[in-house]
């Protein structure tokens, strides 16, 4: 094995001693169950990794990462996750991450034949096209680049809003709220882009409600 993979083996054993060193039950108690209050949906980018980022212990954050944080509902890994954590886990906040710089956002401006990535930055390039007019207004390549990061991250937090199992809890129980966030690289620093949960779950309703119900006032009565 070479050096630099056996040094992760190294380091885990330090991190358990140095967790069993603060609590001798740490891992006995972390072994019982998880009742995350999050579910952070984000990109695999090495650089960008969601507990630390976000300051969180294990058993925190229910995470699930993929390229360019899309939500796409044609793929099931996301939304078993979102559907798990949201009726199982029953988390209180879905919080949807991208960050500049992002390699998937970059491809899918690009025009260029990426084989079998081509379906999955689609879902990307879709988001081009539905704000094609702001974009292109954007003289600035680099500006450009990191609106299309915060434009997809507000689309795949849509997405989310779409889905039945969000909709029919956020009924019952005043969640989850869906949050949309960019991690900068070059200051570390997370920006909300402050979502307007309720008021996007609104304009959606009459084309998107599975339910049968008046998401937003149904909640108030």
């Amino acid at each position: 094995m070479s050096q630099s993979y056996e040094v992760i083996f190294e380091n885990n054993r330090k991190w358990v001693e140095s967790k069993i060193a603060d609590n001798p039950d740490f891992f006995h108690d972390l072994a019982k169950t998880q009742h995350p209050d999050y579910l952070y949906i984000g990109c695999s980018d090495s650089r960008a990794t969601a507990e630390e980022l976000m300051g969180a212990k294990p058993g925190e954050v229910f995470v699930h990462r993929n390229i360019a944080n899309v939500v796409n509902t044609l793929d099931m890994s996301s939304t078993a996750v979102i559907q798990y954590a949201v009726e199982h886990l029953k988390v209180k906040h879905i919080i949807v991450c991208g960050h500049y710089n992002c390699g998937g956002v970059k491809a899918a401006m690009t025009p260029q034949d990426l084989g079998l990535l081509n379906p999955w930055l689609r879902n990307i390039r879709d988001v081009y096209r539905l704000h094609q007019a702001e974009l292109d207004s954007i003289d600035d390549e680099g500006k450009r680049y990191d609106r299309l990061v915060e434009l997809n991250v507000q689309e795949q937090c849509i997405n989310v809003i779409k889905m039945a199992c969000v909709q029919e809890r956020y009924i019952l129980e005043e969640y989850p709220v869906v949050h949309g966030w960019v991690f900068d690289l070059r200051t570390g620093k997370i920006i909300d882009l402050e979502i307007d949960f309720e008021k996007i779950l609104k304009d959606i309703q009459k084309i998107y409600n599975l339910t049968s119900s008046d998401w937003v006032m149904s909640r108030k009565k």
